[in-house]
């Protein structure tokens, strides 16, 4: 017998039904190597001079709890109030599958109802931390060529994001969710466990 996470795809539906699909290859119901390639190599735009810019100014405890920031971020924090409402995470896997956060394990139950305000709050100020940690440091040690380059590599990397990314990204109740309400819907109506949790919080189809 096939794996679940093979046979069975983000919407619950049977993968051979894919390619005849209105959604594919317009939301990120799959994974792809490809988009998470581009995830992590636009990630370095910034990450590579803000790593820089505290390694010359010589703040190594700061980097270190940095990096132990990012960990626990990714793996404890996001993975619960983020990931554990994506329908990726319902995968019969033991790692998340998805162009973000590939390869980090999933720790949580399942939340298929749409994230909370606390937890959308709670999302945005990790992810401010972990983009705007570094830059205090380049100013104290005056690295401002490795600031004003970590700056605008944000500036790309949450614009790339927005557009490309989180405009396909199936998670849908994130704040940072661009996906259309009639591809939303029509999501939905293909994956029942989903429509019904977002159905009891109010949310109604077109």
């Amino acid at each position: 017998m096939k794996n679940k996470a093979i046979s069975i795809s983000a919407c619950q539906q049977p993968i051979s039904e894919c390619k005849n699909c209105a959604l594919n290859g317009i939301l990120t119901c799959e994974f792809s190597k490809k988009d998470s390639i581009i995830f992590n190599i636009t990630s370095l735009i910034y990450g590579i001079p803000s790593f820089a810019g505290m390694i010359l100014g010589g703040y190594w405890l700061w980097l270190i709890g940095y990096i132990a920031y990012w960990l626990f971020f990714q793996f404890i924090w996001e993975n619960r109030v983020f990931c554990s409402h994506c329908p990726h995470y319902n995968q019969d896997e033991k790692k998340i599958r998805c162009y973000g956060n590939s390869g980090i394990p999933r720790l949580f139950r399942y939340h298929p109802e749409p994230m909370s305000t606390s937890e959308k709050i709670q999302f945005l100020v990790g992810i401010s931390i972990l983009l705007l940690f570094p830059i205090p440091f380049l100013i104290l040690s005056e690295q401002y060529l490795l600031l004003l380059i970590t700056i605008i590599g944000i500036i790309i990397w949450v614009r790339f994001q927005l557009r490309r990314m989180c405009s396909r990204c199936i998670n849908f109740s994130c704040a940072l969710n661009r996906v259309p309400k009639n591809l939303r819907d029509d999501f939905l109506r293909r994956n029942e466990v989903m429509r019904k949790a977002w159905e009891e919080k109010g949310y109604k189809l077109d």
